[in-house]
């Protein structure tokens, strides 16, 4: 039975939203939303069970993850493992879940047609599910290989380093993630059987009463409704109390604590941390947002503005996390310089300088009408977003807010209220604080070590008079609150554009620039969206040229931070970015006042000078960013030297890490003024914006660049059209690349299996996608879930510059990535049947998936931008790329998908052409020996040197014919 109508609560909804929503509390209490919505082409679930780590047995690190984990196998009414996961995957959708502290959430979306029993397989994780000893023993070793993915991680071990440092009474103390060593030796130790603990934990803990529910689907409520009774009625309450964890988990012996820690990465980092209310007891009131507006502001006179100027901080924000009912923390996290390292207790001391100016001028009303106004905006006009992140959304807002709340949970702050703002405000005090100070400069110099993750730390106490004398002797900077925010969109009107353009229109081009215009057909928003693309061939001419292109972008963004913060905090985005061959302006928000912050943008492009105490930062920036990369995860650094072969123009890392000491302020100067002496710009504007807006916009820019007694720029010769071209592999030919993780405290190994098959075209795009699709649930089957090489292991598609392929990436401890590499063999050869035996009913129906799927519209104006700037980027320009590629899968046979599969992906197919780069972890030192010097056999190619192997080998043509001649 549904809720009677005395029951009914109207949720609030943005003005532009169309969807219908309705509350529902089936017999057994799962409390569930309905969302209809006609448009979409997928529909999504997501369950919230109101239990997580903190429950976590004592002795059982782990085990609400673990059980996230099994839930997923099998289930009495679906009993084939991993069925439920193939089933998604094959209807053209995904599914995954995580587990917090009180709560662990279940969510997938798939093909509108395939809902009800997509629907049905999910509610049975928490009616009947299987959690059988065979699939309980290969899973753990899935959590202990997720667990050794994180062991390296600076966020994962500082994490768990604040847990370490708090009461151990309190569940916050607990290592929550769980390895082989809590789920399987320790419990084996204590005569405790994990699989009997699991079924336990479950029965004890999963009844419906703890259960949030959210459906999207596209049919009306009262349908959704008869459909989600049928399903999810069988789920058994045993009324169950939510489990409650009062206190906070810092007592006074955790606080005015100075705690030093060695990070993996180069960097200093500082942490100030204060245990406060939880905002979530004021929703309405706001304070924690009201606070991290002021004290993470980036405009002058704010403590970052200071911090920059001083040459202390690269970054700075401001906020509450790790927080529930219970208890809270408002952190201010500092990135800091090296000279920033040496001035901490300045930096600290003008923190609290700002909190206690904040404290002397008291709320400000104009200040929170103008943070409600932005949020109430940003609420109503918000972009539609994907089903599946919809409902994970809305389903984590459920518990902790009125019905009437759960599409709005904090985001409107709407009563000014002083007292609650001051009373937040009067709890981020010197005797209440936690400070974490992260730096490699500790090596050597602490006393103790995390158990969980090995970071090496020490703590000393610190005192409220110590910091106060810090504050005396603190740099007298001058703080000030925030101007009013000119970039606040007053007309958010929609303009009547009589040109209904389906996909993007050459409005305009000149020896200078291209103008790509689409006007919004779809959206209704009054937002745009702008990319200007510089192409200056002498932007990657060398190593030196990319890394000067790189901080000529940072620069940009430095100098400009203080003015366009306001515009970023009023809902209008920008950024400037390296490219291939040049650097890209993207600005998207409202389209009211974007034209004022794009031609801010573009003069101080033009007028571009150089700050030497700037650079000097920047470079120390881009310098430890170079140096960090050796910390990428090995299947990170395996796609990296998977990119490094095939693309025909890119430097190495170590080569940018080499030219950058030798790089000054004047090398910077005379190279902006060479970079930009030849520049084409290739643009693309969309939205709510008129053609002759836009064309207006550009003629500026051209005007800026191209014009006056002395212009900055020129145009390009036809010569200087450059395009990044891919190295085109020899057919029956494999290739491989062994590497050294480049941390040799990494124990993880990596794998890349790359297969490259065509250049884009319709009938070979579409019968290659249709591979990936049926392939791609039992790669991870095989080789996850039965055979256990490691917790990331996955197939993709792959597509450079239109050179289309599949790879498998895979990280393990467990094998060596030879290994791998011969289980992925071995993998391909069990497709096989798979592929032959395939019944025509199958085939039909992934056909249907994969058509369905390149149906689906674009969501926003960001998604429909993206999709048309690939082709306009890569030079393919097949905007009517869907309908073509649909048309290609309604004529595809099953006959010709076979015979695509036996000549370009089979073993010993005569076209395939592999590439297998492969990264070996500390574990595996041995085996890269071997691998290194082993002779090769016939039609197997090591490459021992990848600049001498670029060179050798044919490229293929580039979509970007010269300019004015684009070839198609």
């Amino acid at each position: 039975m549904a809720v009677g109508k005395e029951d009914v609560v109207e949720i609030l909804k943005p003005r532009t939203d169309k969807r219908d929503y309705r509350r529902i509390v089936l017999h057994n209490s799962l409390e569930v939303l309905l969302i209809s919505d006609p448009e979409t082409d997928k529909c999504a679930a997501s369950m919230e069970v109101g239990i997580g780590s903190f429950s976590d047995p004592e002795g059982l690190e782990g085990l609400a993850h673990f059980l996230e984990h099994m839930l997923f196998y099998a289930s009495e009414k679906y009993p084939l493992e991993d069925s439920y996961s193939k089933y998604i995957t094959e209807h053209g959708g995904s599914t995954n879940a995580f587990t917090s502290s009180e709560h662990t959430t279940y969510y997938f979306d798939v093909n509108a047609d395939c809902f009800e029993e997509a629907l049905d397989r999910f509610a049975q994780f928490f009616i009947k599910p299987l959690m059988s000893p065979d699939a309980t023993m290969r899973e753990i070793k899935a959590v202990d290989s997720e667990n050794q993915k994180n062991l390296l991680s600076d966020a994962w071990r500082l994490n768990q380093l604040q847990k370490h440092l708090s009461a151990e009474s309190h569940p916050y103390h607990k290592f929550s993630t769980g390895n082989w060593d809590t789920l399987e030796v320790k419990p084996k130790a204590r005569g405790m059987d994990t699989r009997l603990e699991l079924l336990k934990f479950y029965e004890e803990n999963y009844s419906a009463n703890l259960m949030h529910l959210v459906v999207y689907a596209k049919e009306s409520l009262d349908k959704i409704q008869s459909l989600v009774e049928t399903k999810f009625q069988e789920i058994r309450n045993i009324d169950r109390s939510y489990p409650c964890f009062p206190n906070h988990p810092c007592t006074s012996e955790h606080l005015r604590v100075l705690v030093k820690a060695v990070p993996i990465k180069q960097g200093h980092k500082l942490r100030i941390i204060w245990p406060i209310t939880p905002g979530i007891r004021y929703h309405k009131e706001g304070p924690s947002k009201y606070l991290s507006h002021l004290i993470g502001h980036e405009g002058e006179g704010s403590i970052f503005y200071v911090l920059k100027t001083l040459g202390w901080a690269t970054s700075l924000s401001a906020g509450e996390s790790d927080w529930t009912y219970e208890f809270s923390f408002f952190k201010v996290v500092i990135d800091l310089t090296d000279a920033g390292h040496e001035h901490v207790e300045d930096i600290v001391a003008l923190v609290f300088k700002y909190i206690h100016l904040l404290q002397e001028s008291g709320p400000c009303k104009w200040i929170f009408d103008e943070l409600s106004a932005i949020c109430e905006t940003v609420f109503h006009y918000q972009d539609k977003t994907p089903p599946i992140n919809y409902v994970v959304n809305v389903a984590s807002n459920m518990k902790l807010y009125p019905p009437q709340d759960w599409l709005i949970g904090s985001s409107l702050p709407s009563n000014f209220d002083p007292s609650i703002i001051q009373s937040v405000l009067s709890e981020l005090t010197p005797n209440n604080v936690r400070i974490f100070w992260e730096s490699t400069k500790f090596e050597g110099h602490t006393d103790k070590t995390e158990p969980w993750y090995g970071t090496a730390y020490s703590v000393e106490k610190i005192t409220g008079s110590m910091i106060q004398q810090w504050i005396e002797s603190a740099p007298d900077e001058h703080l000030h609150l925030p101007a009013p925010n000119v970039f606040i969109p007053t007309d958010l009107s929609l303009k009547n554009i009589l040109e209904k353009a389906n996909c993007p229109l050459l409005l305009r081009k000149s020896p200078y620039s291209r103008l790509w215009y689409k006007p919004d057909t779809m959206f209704s928003t009054p937002k745009a969206y702008v990319k200007i693309d510089f192409n200056c061939p002498y932007s990657g001419t060398s190593p030196e040229a990319a890394v000067l292109t790189n901080i000529f972008t940072r620069l940009l963004l430095d100098y400009l931070n203080e003015y366009a913060y306001y515009a970023e905090v009023a809902g209008l985005y920008y950024s400037i970015s390296v490219t291939d061959n040049g650097f890209q302006v993207t600005v998207v928000g409202y389209n009211h006042k974007l034209r004022i912050l794009v031609a801010t943008v573009i003069e101080k492009i033009s007028k571009f000078e150089v700050k030497p105490e700037r650079f000097a930062v920047i470079k120390e920036m881009l310098t430890k960013d170079y140096q960090n990369f050796k910390f990428q995860q090995p299947y990170q650094q395996a796609m990296y030297y998977c990119s490094l072969i095939l693309e025909n123009q890119t430097w190495p890392w170590n080569d940018g890490l080499e030219v950058l000491p030798h790089l000054e302020a004047d090398n910077l100067s005379k190279f902006v003024s060479l970079m930009l002496s030849r520049t084409f710009l290739e643009c693309y504007i969309a939205g709510n914006i008129e053609p002759n807006e836009a064309e207006s916009m550009i003629q500026h820019i051209e005007d800026v660049f191209f014009k006056g007694p002395q212009p900055i720029s020129q145009a390009l010769f036809p010569s200087q059209h450059l395009t990044n071209r891919i190295v085109k592999l020899e057919k029956g030919t494999s290739y491989f690349y062994p590497a050294e993780v480049l941390n040799p405290s990494d124990d993880n190994s990596a794998l890349v299996h790359y297969i490259q098959v065509h250049q884009d075209e319709f009938m070979l795009n579409v019968t290659l996608q249709l591979f990936a699709l049926i392939a791609k649930q039992p790669t991870f089957h095989q080789l996850r879930s039965v055979e256990q090489l490691g917790y990331i292991t996955v197939l993709m598609q792959r597509n450079d510059s239109g050179i289309r392929g599949v790879q498998f990436i895979i990280q393990s401890t467990v094998k060596d990535p030879r290994q791998i590499d011969l289980r992925v063999v071995a993998f391909i050869k069990m497709l096989e049947s798979k592929l032959y035996d395939m019944s025509t009913d199958e085939f039909q129906s992934n056909v249907n998936a994969l058509i369905d799927m390149k149906l689906e519209k674009h969501k926003n104006l960001r998604e429909e931008s993206a999709f048309y700037w690939r082709e306009i980027s890569d030079g393919t320009l097949k905007f009517d790329r869907r309908a073509c590629e649909v048309a290609a899968l309604k004529q595809l046979s099953q006959k010709e998908l076979i015979h695509f599969f036996d000549e370009y992906i089979k073993v010993g197919a005569p076209r395939k052409k592999a590439l297998s780069v492969r990264v070996y972890g500390s574990l595996h030192s041995l085996e890269y020996n071997i691998d290194q010097s082993e002779p090769t056999k016939p039609n197997l190619v090591r490459i021992d040197d990848i600049f001498c192997f670029r060179r050798s080998r044919p490229l293929y043509g580039s979509f970007k014919g010269g300019f004015g001649q684009m070839k198609l």
